[in-house]
């Protein structure tokens, strides 16, 4: 499990996320009225990005949890410790954000085992509460608290899916790219690449994610585009970024990789 806490940010902390529409304040509307929030999209489209900018714009801690086929429900609620020769329990990242009025992040919950769903039900209705089994403790969620999940729905398959019971207790928000002129600006700032040669790499990133569902599983994310001008900014040639940053990591076979080698010749040469 990977968790990380990030502590409420001052203003010119904040991270850096462009709005593309009124996500911001669904957000917002959300942890004013104890709302949980699912978020759906592509990997690296900028949904982790979006929650860690929400909480440190609302004075929250953030624990985020990157969610695998081993997560289970003890990992999110705590468990006890052989600590110095004493047992003690130890809270887990779901319990120290209901302790502490803090935003909890699932990221890609449906890779989680089937028994963390049930430990978020009662915190994702009226009742907002976290039972502990172990410790006997019925924790009732402050109003400062939220819990927000997200998943890809390109790699849900029917063994891995959110069920409708679990599904219909969030409020539902639908990340994708950006429209090119507002990925070109956020590629731009991230990276401090100009923004013409960010546009090059847009375009270019147009064109392979048109070959989603044929021969790529999944189009190049923003991230790796930020990634390509991170290293173009650096001083690398672009097509050789290219390569390293939307060629490799996109697939392993041969003749998917020459083909995006040509999209990278005609853009760049």
């Amino acid at each position: 499990m990977s968790t990380e806490l990030a502590q409420p940010a001052a203003d010119n902390g904040i991270p850096f996320y462009r709005e593309t529409g009124y996500e911001c304040t669904l957000f917002e509307k959300a942890f004013e009225q104890c709302l949980p929030l699912l978020l759906k999209g592509p990997t690296g489209c900028g949904k982790t990005r979006f929650v860690a900018h929400m909480a440190a714009r609302l004075g929250r801690p953030l624990f985020t949890v990157s969610c695998h086929d081993d997560l289970t429900a003890a990992d999110l609620t705590g468990r006890h410790l052989l600590i110095d020769g004493e047992t003690r329990w130890a809270d887990g990242p779901l319990t120290r954000a209901v302790r502490e009025g803090g935003i909890c992040y699932l990221d890609e919950v449906v890779e989680a085992r089937k028994d963390v769903t049930v430990v978020m039900h009662p915190l994702t209705d009226d009742r907002r509460v976290l039972p502990l089994e172990r410790t006997g403790e019925l924790l009732q969620a402050p109003p400062e608290f939220m819990l927000v999940v997200s998943y890809n729905p390109g790699y849900q398959h029917i063994l891995k899916s959110l069920k409708p019971s679990t599904r219909q207790r969030f409020i539902a928000l639908t990340f994708d790219f950006p429209p090119p002129e507002i990925e070109i600006e956020i590629v731009s700032t991230e990276s401090g690449l100009s923004k013409d040669l960010c546009a090059g790499l847009i375009n270019l990133a147009q064109r392979i994610r048109a070959l989603k569902g044929q021969d790529l599983e999944e189009g190049v994310s923003t991230r790796l585009l930020v990634y390509c001008a991170t290293l173009v900014q650096a001083g690398m040639p672009m097509a050789r970024a290219a390569r390293h940053t939307l060629i490799d990591p996109l697939s392993d076979e041969p003749d998917v990789i020459a083909a995006l080698e040509e999209l990278v010749g005609h853009a760049f040469g």
